[in-house]
């Protein structure tokens, strides 16, 4: 078992940046991830990163302006965003999966946050 807390969304302008972190406890050893579902549309995955921190998956979407990363020692996971566009506005949720499950899907992720709020206005 694993609860996931988010943190550090808000109110932003296009191109500012923000970095969203999720905390963990209990179990730590599982595969992370980044979704966001904006209003009217469904869920969709942002980024991976495996327990060890030593591979990472981006959806085609996300790459260029998102980082994914984790700091083991914090039970910390976060997702660095720059140059936000308004389209990034969405909730931003946190997940977690089975360390030996493949890391580069959206799938299987069984444990999740409550969700961060970000949006960002033109």
């Amino acid at each position: 078992q694993v609860q996931l807390v988010e943190s550090g969304g808000g109110l932003v302008q296009a191109g500012d940046s923000l970095r969203l972190s999720c905390a963990a406890s209990g179990r730590t050893a599982y595969t992370m991830g980044w979704f966001r579902q904006a209003p009217g549309k469904e869920r969709e995955l942002v980024a991976t990163i495996t327990w060890t921190g030593g591979n990472t998956y981006y959806a085609d979407s996300m790459k260029g302006r998102f980082t994914i990363s984790r700091d083991n020692a914090k039970n910390t996971v976060y997702l660095q965003m720059n140059n936000l566009k308004p389209e990034d506005t969405a909730v931003y949720y946190c997940a977690a999966k089975g360390p030996y499950t493949n890391y580069r899907n959206g799938d299987d992720f069984g444990f999740w946050g409550q969700g961060t709020q970000v949006t960002v206005s033109s």
